[in-house]
């Protein structure tokens, strides 16, 4: 089963429709047959304990390692651009779209 990492905004614009879409796409590639990991998710354990941005970058950086591949929705964010960056560094692939990640994917990138 391939892992996706999902890099997409959190803090700009509405942070509730930024998880709500993260989760969207994530369960869509779970229905496709991928092992997503959804950072957003975490918004859920910050609210319950706090912790400094470059705790969840750290974190979330540590997860990527163990993915296939990198799928940035679009929308500005530092934090995805940061991921997208890190990812590069590490060589794991980096698509911006579904249709994208699909036929990298397909064509076994």
């Amino acid at each position: 089963m391939k892992k996706v990492y999902i890099a997409a905004p959190y803090t700009k614009g509405d942070i509730a429709q930024n998880v709500r879409r993260a989760i969207e796409v994530g369960d869509f590639l779970a229905d496709l047959g991928y092992a997503v990991f959804i950072p957003h998710l975490t918004h859920f354990w910050h609210l319950l304990f706090p912790h400094e941005w470059e705790f969840w970058l750290e974190h979330d950086n540590e997860w990527m390692q163990c993915c296939d591949c990198v799928l940035r929705l679009n929308g500005d964010s530092i934090g995805a651009d940061i991921e997208v960056n890190k990812a590069t560094e590490l060589g794991i692939p980096v698509f911006n779209s579904i249709e994208e990640l699909l036929r990298g994917m397909k064509d076994g990138s």
